[in-house]
């Protein structure tokens, strides 16, 4: 609720939709600060030294499935609270998960992940 002149209201009020995807689907700096939709099977793929500092991604996983992340082009890669470099992840059923880059080459996934 905080405003810059007084009347209007600054900050993220929503997540934006970077649109659905119905099928593998490989990020882009275009999908930072918003979420991706996966609508039907396929794998997220999270590319190497496309994104800075601070950028922040979540996925939606709109599928009875499990689907599958391959961040394995990222040099170091975690479940948020480990300590173990993953090369892929799966979000759940109707699950979200936030990825946050730390630098361009290391990153964490926070969420609904099996």
């Amino acid at each position: 609720n905080l405003t810059v002149d007084g009347t209007n209201k600054v900050g993220y009020r929503n997540i934006p939709l970077s649109g659905i995807k119905t099928a593998s689907y490989t990020l882009v700096v275009g999908d930072v600060g918003k979420f991706v939709e996966l609508g039907t099977s396929g794998t997220v793929v999270i590319p190497a030294s496309v994104f800075a500092t601070g950028d922040a991604i979540s996925i939606f996983n709109n599928t009875s499935a499990s689907i599958s992340c391959d961040c394995s082009a990222i040099t170091d890669f975690y479940k948020g609270g480990t300590d173990t470099d993953i090369a892929s992840f799966s979000v759940t059923t109707r699950g979200v998960a936030t990825i946050l880059f730390i630098t361009a080459t290391r990153a964490v996934v926070t969420g609904n992940l099996a």
